[in-house]
């Protein structure tokens, strides 16, 4: 189908000379959503993914052409992805780029439909057929395995699905951690595992004010976790966490921190050649390992009911089961050496170990993504799909962005600008003509056609906010900023009312 379509003079002076804007009607028509539908020639575009990748996608798509339209395809009822699920809840600030994304979503030329499960509602091919170009965006679902025996034993979770339970990822509700050891250790030494460490011996007093969800805050609340140890298999120059996260740490609430001064011999040295995000991460990690604390800090510390630390060079070797053999009692972890300084060291096995009582144990060594269509190119060895700036290889007028583009890194800021330069290749690839947009494409009309007949029933962006008030509504009521619903039935029954 053409996108040049040529009217009589005759009808062009009736249509332009009406009071209304007939004009604009005929081209632009009015869909039932309110939103203006652009003429078939709009490059259309879909998005999978309502995470923080995906709309930053569909900000640029439509900052940078006056003309694309933009569908952004979610599997769950509610936008925001990790924004929503893995900012920790006493981190409301984080959170405040929802206002953004929600700008985003409400723009004339973008549309949201939430509840729909691409890879299985709806094909990638049956997405290439009725968009110009289909941009994955749908992060990092799954999780990196230990490799560790012991793994599979009740007291072992995810990061991931333990940040899940509490934040209301429907998908975790059931998790129900066992939080009646007192001693808590987590693999990984990243902003997660410091968010799940710091929620861990957080004050319910403090929690309570967040979002955090009723049934972890009743467990926290029961919880006698009073020792989490943060395993990292490098030393204190290598730490994945930044200076925010561990400054939350230092000064947490009935806390106080217990570190080995062994692991930090040479660092002092080693300050002068680091970068002064490192440096000032590593100075901050020094003071609170081996310097005395001032009086009214010391005293704060004596008080503390609660105790956090770092334990470096340490790598799983076997999550050690109870007498019965079916609960965590603890963990052995191999002692390692690092070869080689800086970002570039390798921890080497030393062949020692050391065994750590324990009934929880927190894996955070990465998110990965996931294939959900088997069409699309996947590297299962890296977990991404195989681009060029964020054009997947082998596949014409397909994109990715965000995590499942570059593998699990970096902060909202990295998604932003990662998302930013796949927007910027498609726009590329639509002004040089590599990606043909001359034909018109049907877009959103023929997925909601084909998702009726499959008796799927979209969500739409109101819809969500019908959600969203009702969570905000339900908060109020236990002076919380809001109360999440847990699961995707009752999620879709506030949409439908």
């Amino acid at each position: 189908m053409s996108c040049h379509k040529l009217l009589p003079l005759s009808e062009l002076r009736w249509l332009t000379s009406g009071r209304n804007g007939w004009i604009s009607r005929l081209h632009y028509g009015v869909s039932g959503r309110g939103k203006a539908s652009f003429s078939s020639c709009s490059p259309r575009v879909c998005i999978v993914g309502g995470g923080p990748a995906g709309f930053y996608t569909a900000q640029h798509l439509i900052k940078a052409r006056q003309d694309v339209e933009v569908d952004i395809y979610e599997r769950l009822p509610v936008p925001f992805g990790l924004v929503r699920f893995g900012v920790a809840p006493d981190h409301p600030e984080v959170k405040n780029v929802i206002n953004t994304f929600t700008q985003t979503a409400k723009h004339s030329r973008c549309s949201f439909y939430g509840n729909v499960n691409v890879g299985k509602d709806v094909s990638v091919e049956e997405l290439q057929q009725a968009y110009h170009a289909v941009v994955l965006s749908y992060g990092a679902e799954g999780n990196r395995s230990m490799g560790v025996p012991g793994e599979d034993l009740a007291g072992v979770h995810s990061a991931k699905d333990f940040v899940g339970w509490y934040n209301g990822q429907p998908s975790c509700r059931e998790l129900r951690p066992d939080l009646s050891c007192e001693t808590a250790v987590i693999l990984g030494q990243g902003n997660v595992a410091l968010d799940v460490a710091r929620v861990l011996l957080c004050p319910v007093d403090i929690l309570k004010k967040t979002d955090i969800t009723r049934p972890a805050l009743e467990a926290l609340a029961e919880s006698q976790v009073r020792r989490v140890l943060i395993v990292g298999r490098r030393g204190p120059a290598q730490v994945a966490c930044t200076i925010k996260e561990l400054r939350e740490m230092v000064t947490l609430p009935d806390t106080r921190p217990e570190m080995v001064a062994a692991d930090f011999e040479g660092v002092t040295e080693g300050l002068k050649d680091l970068p002064r995000p490192r440096k000032r991460l590593t100075e901050l990690m020094l003071k609170t390992a081996l310097e005395i604390p001032g009086e009214k800090e010391q005293e704060r510390r004596n008080k503390a009911s609660r105790v956090w630390g770092f334990r470096f060079f340490r790598s799983p070797v076997e999550v050690l089961a109870d007498p019965d053999g079916n609960r965590t009692a603890g963990i052995r972890l191999a002692v390692n050496k690092l070869e080689g300084s800086g970002e570039a060291a390798r921890a080497v096995l030393t062949g020692e170990v050391e065994d750590v009582t324990c009934g929880l144990v927190i894996s955070s060594i990465g998110y990965k993504s996931l294939t959900i269509d088997p069409s699309v190119p996947f590297d299962s060895r890296r977990a991404i799909v195989p681009n060029n700036m964020g054009r997947v290889q082998q596949a014409a007028g397909v994109y990715c962005s965000g995590w499942l583009k570059t593998g699990p890194t970096g902060v909202i800021a990295t998604t932003m600008n990662n998302s930013f330069d796949t927007a910027r290749s498609l726009v590329e690839d639509m002004d040089s003509g590599t990606l043909d947009v001359s034909a018109g494409k049907p877009g959103s009309q023929s997925i909601n056609t084909l998702l009726e007949k499959r008796g799927v029933k979209p969500v739409t962006f109101s819809d969500w906010e019908k959600i969203d008030n009702e969570e905000m509504r339900r908060g109020e009521a236990n002076g919380k900023p809001r109360e999440k619903l847990l699961t995707v039935e009752e999620m879709l029954q506030v949409a439908r009312t």
